[in-house]
């Protein structure tokens, strides 16, 4: 027979089981490091319970990282913003496929890992078009609209960018190389170099600044670095956006460039059912419209509209976007990387 004490001790098991199991823990790693996104998490443990420890690095980090903590690692989810970065996760063997009917109907093809037998390693939750920023002072709109013309000699002493080894260019000189082919695109980058008003440096915004200053006249930068200055209520924002202009490059031919921000399970995660379910919260319409208006990106869910006036002004979603595989930009990343160094783009 069972004592009063046995018996209370096992009450206070069975009490206390619910309140253990509500406290969930997902373990993210994420290159996603915008303020905003506080809003996104907030959201996903109010829905269901499960708390969220979060751990920041950039995309190249989180790889290495994973990689060096092999079976031991505690992730769960990884959030990555670049096309290349997440298709070297995958050829790398660092995500988990999974099959998700959710996910599945909520994301194009387009915008996720081509399934194997086992089910889909990554999808991409949201888009960043790469576009020309230019000087409406000094420079022509059909000087510069394609990505061409960044290497023609008419934009000589014009041109700034960031470190062509940052994944945003190198997504884009992967996407050329696709377009081009290799020889054709290595021309293309040496144009570039010819035609730089200065050394590369800074990031997006320090090139649309750039611009602004004078200190060249055609940039490159993500959509929603332009549309944070659009949004702005600060007055120098606001004058800089008035000397600048901004075109989608490439819309009589191949298409606009778009990188991707995505997420993928982690191949070693404890805790996948949990992964999957949040996977599955960043394709709902609340996690698609805070894509859009909290971080001024596209949704890639099907159906989702988005009320972003910045984004419209820019050129909303009538836009015609380069189609390729994103695989195929991410599959020429070493050889981008060999004609940078030949070219001297650094």
């Amino acid at each position: 027979m069972m004592s009063k004490a046995a018996g209370l001790a096992t009450l206070l098991v069975v009490a206390a089981a619910p309140a253990f199991a509500q406290e969930q823990v997902l373990n993210l790693y994420s290159a996603r490091h915008y303020s905003t996104d506080e809003a996104l998490y907030a959201g996903f443990t109010k829905a269901t319970g499960i708390k969220i420890n979060r751990v920041d690095a950039d995309d190249a980090g989180i790889l290495a990282r994973l990689k060096a903590e092999g079976a031991a690692s505690p992730a769960d989810v990884i959030l990555l913003v670049d096309a290349a970065r997440l298709y070297k996760g995958e050829v790398d063997g660092l995500f988990r496929p999974i099959r998700s009917r959710v996910l599945e109907d909520a994301i194009p093809a387009q915008y996720r890992a081509k399934a194997g037998a086992e089910g889909t390693t990554w999808f991409g939750f949201s888009t960043r078009a790469r576009v020309v920023v230019y000087d409406k002072a000094k420079v022509k709109l059909e000087d510069v609209d394609t990505y061409e013309e960044l290497a023609d000699p008419k934009n000589k002493g014009k041109v700034c960018l960031r470190s062509g080894s940052h994944p945003y260019n190198l997504s884009l000189f992967g996407a050329v190389t696709e377009h081009l082919g290799e020889q054709k695109a290595e021309a293309w980058l040496k144009g570039i170099v010819e035609n730089m008003a200065r050394a590369p440096k800074g990031g997006d915004t320090d090139q649309i600044k750039a611009v602004g200053a004078g200190e060249c006249q055609v940039a490159v930068s993500n959509t929603y670095y332009i549309a944070r200055l659009m949004r702005s209520t600060d007055p120098a924002d606001k004058a800089l956006m008035e000397k600048v202009g901004v075109v989608f490059p490439n819309q009589s031919s191949w298409g606009t460039h778009l990188n991707i921000a995505g997420g993928a399970v982690a191949k070693n995660s404890r805790n996948t059912a949990a992964a999957v379910k949040f996977l599955e919260y960043l394709a709902s319409p609340e996690a698609q419209n805070h894509f859009a208006n909290g971080n001024n990106e596209w949704p890639t869910a099907k159906g989702v509209k988005v009320s972003n006036p910045a984004l419209a002004a820019m050129g909303g979603g009538d836009f015609k976007a380069e189609t390729i595989p994103l695989a195929s930009v991410g599959a020429h990343q070493v050889k981008v990387q060999q004609m940078l160094d030949r070219v001297g783009f650094k």
